[in-house]
């Protein structure tokens, strides 16, 4: 009987090795695949960085969109290019083919920590439902084709996220600050993710209800934010003369003051102002003189824009279609995603209602900017882990293995 039990865990563990076998392959070969079939468009914002990466290699000017010294961008993505552009000899020949596999490189490993945190929080099964997904969701193949922050943010997002998991289960000052650091690295390439350190700590708070030993980790990350960002606060306290933490840009911000993106609309005069000012002032007359519009516009109406669709890369032709019916599948996620949010937070007392808090926190965070589909890409591995988790209960209530059908499943011990 013994023989029979082992033999079966060894034939349920290589089949689950196979299978993510068959995943990494899979998804491997649709990145390489697109990246080397379609021709890839350049949008304005890849061209604004490929000036500002050569102004910086062969001037020592950082700069985004001038001459002069700026703080306009964050400098992760720009520093990565940079160096994928020696690596190339840019001179010489083209930096975007590389910079392109490196990015199949960063979307391989987002796969992985997708895996790991599903098999973490719902067990192997999870884990493997995750990955499958997330090989074959259009926007994390097309993605790896656009000279933009996507690829790289996600990885470091995601890698700040299952280590963050690990903050919960060691609450050590090693895990506390990698944690932090990472979360720093992900500021310095899109610096509204700066935000997260608050609620992620306000629901642990609430969770374990132990103030002193909280408010520890959280300080101890804090610090390791303050570690990977003190050299750019320091250039540009140098070269600005200001305390600049992540960036200056103000345009999407200025931009989602628009409803329904019509920028024609004429509410308030622009000349001799400054985005901000302008920006300002369309808050003010739109939430007093046009209240139900910006209200709309500032809830339902941007959300429904982010996530309502896929992101779609750069843009490419022909169009790579990686899987049929792509659009129906996305919004598959999102529902599945939702649906497990509720259920988990019918018994919110555990380490998965993180990525709740995490999606809850982007989504509002991204009502302040003016609303693109690409907005969504980041937070599109959670609701994927989300799914998996809601996938993962449906088939143990099929199977007739667990008692209890509404709670969703418990992964490895944190």
């Amino acid at each position: 009987m013994f023989t029979n039990i082992t033999h079966r865990l060894k034939r349920s563990a290589n089949l689950k090795t196979l299978i993510c076998i068959v995943i990494i392959a899979t998804a491997l070969f649709v990145r390489i695949d697109f990246v080397n079939s379609v021709e890839h468009h350049i949008p304005h914002d890849s061209l604004n960085y490929d000036i500002m990466v050569r102004q910086l290699l062969e001037k020592g000017v950082y700069a985004y969109k001038s001459e002069e010294p700026n703080a306009q961008v964050s400098p992760g993505y720009p520093l990565f290019m940079a160096g994928a552009y020696l690596l190339a000899d840019y001179k010489n020949h083209d930096p975007y083919p590389l910079i392109r596999y490196i990015q199949i490189g960063f979307s391989m490993v987002t796969l992985w920590l997708v895996y790991l945190t599903g098999r973490r929080l719902g067990g192997q099964w999870t884990g493997i439902i995750a990955a499958a997904i997330m090989a074959v969701y259009p926007p994390f193949v097309w993605a790896n084709g656009a000279i933009l922050t996507e690829t790289l943010a996600a990885m470091l997002f995601m890698l700040y996220v299952y280590l963050q998991l690990r903050v919960f289960e060691k609450e050590t000052t090693l895990s506390a600050i990698l944690a932090g650091g990472v979360l720093g690295l992900l500021v310095l390439t899109r610096p509204e993710f700066l935000i997260l350190i608050v609620p992620v700590y306000a629901f642990y708070w609430l969770w374990r209800k132990r103030s002193v030993h909280v408010v520890k980790l959280a300080a101890i990350s804090c610090l390791g934010i303050f570690i990977v960002l003190s050299p750019w606060i320091v250039r540009n306290m140098v070269t600005m003369h200001q305390f600049i933490l992540a960036s200056t840009q103000v345009n999407p911000f200025a931009a989602g003051t628009y409803p329904n993106k019509d920028y024609a609309d004429k509410m308030v005069e622009t000349k001799g102002k400054t985005q901000m000012e302008v920006a300002k002032e369309r808050l003010k007359v739109g939430f007093t003189e046009h209240t139900w519009t910006f209200v709309k516009w500032y809830t339902i109406g941007k959300t429904r824009y982010i996530y309502g669709r896929m992101f779609f890369g750069a843009g490419h032709a022909p169009l790579y279609p990686v899987i049929p019916l792509g659009t129906l599948f996305h919004r598959m996620i999102l529902v599945g995603g939702f649906i497990s949010t509720i259920t988990l937070l019918r018994r919110w007392r555990q380490p998965a209602v993180l990525l709740v808090v995490l999606v809850v926190a982007i989504s509002i965070t991204r009502l302040a900017f003016v609303p693109e589909f690409r907005y969504n890409f980041t937070a599109m591995p959670l609701f994927i882990i989300l799914t998996s988790l809601l996938a993962t209960m449906a088939l143990d209530y099929l199977l007739g293995r667990r008692s209890n059908k509404e709670q969703l499943p418990v992964g490895e011990e944190l």
